[in-house]
């Protein structure tokens, strides 16, 4: 069977892993970690990185750095994962979503500004498949309407969109580094605070509402409890997996987007024919392979293939089901303006195995197989 995704691994791992062991220092915050923050620092020109147990925690993180009330609204896709709006609806925030753009299944941008309200505090939009949402309309949007933007970069590390690297572009970003992720620590994230005025307070929430990093940094000669929180710090095992695949992140991300290109080359004759739909990449994004997915003509055909596949020993997946239209959205959300695309697109959409070092002739088979399935489809 040929899998959707094996994480990552480049060979080092064991090497840190066994370091952090010998040197009887399992919890965060160790020489790992710090190799960590500070790599992402300075590759992606961010102010300051906290790594994080997940991106769900760094989103977790993000709102209560809002101050939302009971009521404040946050406008995001429908189109995303669960942990974008948790996060918000944990603080008491209202969600609004928005329709999506066909063409890179991201925000609508242009249909923001119309579902600000006097409630309205953040914006945050989800860089699907590490495609890039329209970054700056957004950036003008939030500094006319005095909003916050909290970029949703699960998916986009290494990406960039108009050569800056996503999540350094909105006041706040989040990275995931799950084993599903281009590089990842099985388990791990990453907030990205660019607006400098959230350090500090961040540093305390990431320490379960203490002052422990100012005590550490010799600040403060005592650590006490002085604001919410919760324990958002990794392990410094994580934290040693992950920096061996930083180390090695420019060989990855250009072993799959070689991976990527394949997949487009050998199933473009079929968007040629009007069979299928691949993935659109604007001129001011730079993506990272996160993923490969083609659009089909419908939720029947998507179930059709994906069986067949299946058949042929080929893992594949369709994605998200849009939060509005889930038990909990409803409850805690609202779709302003018409679902055009969110759905009817999510259910059109399905995703190819994709993975470091994915062999070159599984590929090849998975392409010739798609072929032969619209092939017969006819």
């Amino acid at each position: 069977m040929i899998p959707f995704n094996i994480p990552p691994v480049t060979g080092r791992e064991n090497e840190y892993i066994k370091q952090v062991i010998e040197g009887k220092r399992l919890s965060g915050d160790g020489p790992f970690t710090h190799q960590c923050s500070r790599w992402i620092e300075k590759h992606f020109n961010s102010p300051k990185v906290l790594l994080t147990t997940s991106c769900t925690h760094a989103l977790e993180m993000a709102a209560i750095l809002l101050d939302l009330k009971e009521g404040d609204e946050v406008i995001m896709p429908s189109y995303t994962f669960v942990s974008t709006a948790n996060a918000f609806v944990l603080r008491g925030a209202k969600i609004v979503f928005v329709d999506i753009r066909p063409d890179t299944m991201n925000i609508d941008e242009t249909l923001i500004e119309a579902a600000i309200t006097e409630r309205t505090k953040a914006i945050v939009p989800v860089h699907y498949a590490g495609v890039a949402c329209e970054m700056d309309t957004i950036m003008k949007i939030a500094l006319e309407h005095n909003l916050l933007v909290i970029e949703d970069a699960a998916q986009g590390v290494m990406s960039l969109y108009n050569g800056r690297a996503l999540g350094t572009i909105g006041h706040l970003g989040c990275y995931s580094f799950h084993e599903t992720k281009n590089y990842s620590s099985g388990e791990g994230g990453a907030l990205l605070i660019n607006d400098s005025t959230f350090i500090d307070r961040a540093e305390i929430i990431r320490e379960k509402g203490t002052n422990r990093s100012r005590f550490l940094q010799g600040q403060v000669d005592k650590y006490t409890w002085v604001d919410i929180g919760s324990s958002y710090l990794p392990s410094e095992l994580n934290a040693a997996y992950l920096f061996a695949q930083l180390e090695l992140s420019e060989e990855i991300n250009t072993n799959r987007l070689k991976s990527w290109n394949r997949y487009y080359k050998l199933l473009k004759p079929l968007e040629n024919n009007n069979k299928i739909v691949l993935p659109y990449i604007p001129e001011t994004c730079s993506h990272n392979a996160h993923m490969f997915y083609i659009k089909v003509k419908d939720v029947e055909e998507r179930t059709s293939l994906i069986q067949y596949l299946k058949e042929r020993k080929i893992t594949s997946a369709f994605h998200y089901v849009p939060l509005h239209n889930s038990e909990a959205g409803e409850k805690h959300s609202t779709f302003y303006g018409k679902d055009v695309y969110t759905t009817k697109e999510s259910e059109r959409l399905i995703r190819l195995p994709l993975f470091f070092n994915i062999p070159e002739k599984d590929i090849d088979y998975i392409c010739n197989q798609i072929h032969l399935f619209f092939s017969l489809s006819k």
